[in-house]
């Protein structure tokens, strides 16, 4: 019941593309050249620095820096704003940012590095590196959880153990290894894209066992220096100041040092990158073979029919940024509480860029800048010019009985429960405050706009170039969002059966008994829907959502599983009380039933 980090990602996101903000009035970029000399990047950093200062004042962004690779050379590397507002201190290449789960790709570096070394085989049961480490199934044993499917987030696993992730005083990570042996598998190993921090924070104390350091010893040791990346750590520490709406706010360590908690700058991240242009080589040392990176940007999840087209490598994301004619782009980003950053590289031209931001607003500029650097330095190196986007409006046609019956009902998504009604024959979704109303394209695929006040319907750009579909896949009703001929899962149609009557018990409003020393929800309650057992709870990090999710009957009573397939769900909640008063536990906290006083 406690809202997940990928969640409030995928939340953003969806904000995005449904903002209705009006656009601001914005100074006018610089001219492009007629005739751009090959190899020249002027024009690239005169746009991105003007659209860097664009998008920081409109977001209200703080500090940002960001650093251009083209082969062995960085081409360029610059501060914007401040790293310290009130000290006056502005942000520069080597100020220190919180990277979040850029981290990721690191520790898969690592595992990359112990499996040439013949101390690792990343298709083997991670239970041969982590004996310690047990955690129930209902889809047969553990055996299946291997380190290239953590890597590329497919092992099933949970995708937090929640309490104590964002904590004042982190214990250390390491603790999660036994805490989880009471735990449930979220999905069978290989079967859907779920992000999972647990899982890559398994796969670091695997590799601390293995060279039988701490991780960020061996991390220090193995990646860090030898790439001379001297103001780069793995630690559960804030490295400076953070914003929200450019005005300093406190910023909370996270705990899971493999998954979310390298702490690095832009200048650093250069010499990452130029590693990889360098097939794995720093400065006359192999610090990665050839191979295993291109292990790392090959496609690994092809064969996975609830992915649809979204790719992932080991460790690397290969799908969310769109360059069009770059081939392979690798990326990861770091989403935190209050530090936004992008990585991303185009390994066939030996591009590369790093975007690092210390404000929580800074999410969709930090994406954008990523996004258009690419796209102008691949021009500027290789002379490959974006396509003009030209987007065909579809005509709209009447919706069906059989739509109107197939697209109402609950829905489990990315962003929690969703509620389609149908409205006097139009199917309506609320969110977030707001009605959305599906409308059926002459192609058979679904659109989205907004109802304004409730009756006047609205489309902006980027509602017209998505669609959304139902399809039948493994016996699963979902949900797929398509754009620019791309899909991806976002849902799946509930089907409810009548619940057991003692949980009627657990509907009520909750307190946490056992909180930790950082962000908590707020509001929590059970209720019921029919038949359904809806859990809600609101949240500081978005003012004004109230985040749902459904829970359905496990097989065993006194346990829920979280419904819907994908990042988030299948998730196993226990139910039990104590001295006659109800109790959920989950991911590590106690939430204690109010009593009527």
């Amino acid at each position: 019941m406690i809202c997940n980090k990928g969640g409030i990602v995928l939340l953003r996101k969806f904000v995005l593309i449904f903002s209705m903000a009006a656009l601001a009035a914005c100074s006018t970029p610089p001219q492009k050249p007629a005739a751009p000399v090959r190899g020249d990047y002027t024009y690239t950093k005169q746009y991105i620095s003007w659209l860097i200062e664009e998008e920081m004042d409109d977001a209200d962004v703080t500090g940002l820096s960001i650093a251009l690779v083209d082969d062995q050379q960085v081409v360029w590397a610059q501060g914007f704003g401040f790293e310290d507002k009130a000290a006056g201190i502005k942000a520069t290449p080597d100020t220190v940012y919180h990277l979040g789960s850029i981290a990721k790709v690191f520790t898969a570096t690592a595992a990359m590095q112990l499996a040439e070394q013949g101390k690792l085989d990343i298709d083997r049961p991670l239970q041969l590196y982590l004996p310690q480490f047990s955690i129930k199934s209902r889809f047969g044993d553990a055996g299946g959880i291997t380190p290239r499917n953590i890597m590329t987030h497919h092992s099933g696993l949970p995708g937090y153990w929640v309490r104590g992730m964002s904590d004042r005083q982190p214990a250390p990570f390491e603790e999660q290894v036994t805490a989880v042996r009471e735990e449930y598998m979220a999905a069978p190993p290989n079967t859907v894209f779920a992000y999972s921090n647990l899982g890559v924070s398994l796969l670091g104390a695997a590799i601390g066992e293995i060279s039988g350091d701490c991780y960020a010893g061996h991390m220090n040791r193995y990646v860090l220096q030898p790439l001379g990346m001297t103001r780069s750590e793995f630690a559960a520490r804030i490295p400076g100041k953070a914003y929200k709406d450019d005005k300093e706010v406190e910023a909370i360590p996270l705990r899971d040092l493999p998954s979310s908690s390298l702490l690095s700058s832009a200048g650093d991240m250069t010499r990452f990158m130029r590693m990889l242009f360098a097939d794995g080589k720093f400065e006359g040392r192999q610090i990665l073979k050839p191979e295993s990176l291109r292990e790392m940007y090959r496609v690994q999840n092809a064969n996975v029919p609830l992915d649809f087209d979204f790719k992932m490598g080991l460790g690397w994301m290969l799908s969310g940024v769109d360059v069009p004619g770059a081939g392979v782009v690798a990326s990861h980003g770091g989403t935190t509480l209050n530090y936004h950053t992008m990585l991303a590289v185009l390994p066939e031209h030996k591009l590369g860029v790093v975007v690092l931001s210390n404000s929580a607003n800074a999410q969709a500029a930090v994406a954008k800048v990523t996004e258009e650097t690419l796209k102008l330095a691949l021009e500027a190196k290789r002379g490959i010019v974006q396509p003009d986007k030209r987007f065909v409006e579809t005509k709209i046609v009447p919706l069906s009985e059989s739509d109107l019956r197939d697209y109402a009902g609950y829905f489990e998504t990315l962003i929690g429960l969703v509620k389609v009604e149908n409205r006097n024959g139009e199917l309506i979704a609320e969110l977030m405050g707001f009605d959305f109303e599906l409308v059926k394209h002459a192609d058979g695929e679904f659109g989205v706009r907004l109802k304004l006040l409730g009756f006047i319907p609205v489309a902006n750009q980027q509602m017209k170039e998505m669609t959304l579909s139902l399809r039948n896949i493994d016996g699963r009703e979902v949900m797929a969002y398509s754009k620019d001929g791309q899909a991806m899962l976002v849902g799946e149609k509930l089907h409810p059966q009548p619940l057991p009557d003692y949980l009627n018990d657990y509907v009520g409003d909750y307190d946490i008994v056992n909180p930790h020393d950082g962000p908590l929800p707020g509001n929590v309650r059970v209720v019921r829907e029919g038949d359904l057992l809806v859990g809600e709870f609101d949240s500081s990090i978005m003012p004004g959502f109230l985040f749902r999710t459904a829970f359905l009957p496990a097989p065993a009573q006194g346990e829920l599983i979280m419904a819907g397939v994908g990042s988030g769900k299948g998730e196993t909640l226990r139910a039990a009380k104590v001295d006659g008063v109800a109790h959920i536990y989950f991911s590590g906290f106690d939430l204690k039933k109010r009593t009527a006083r």
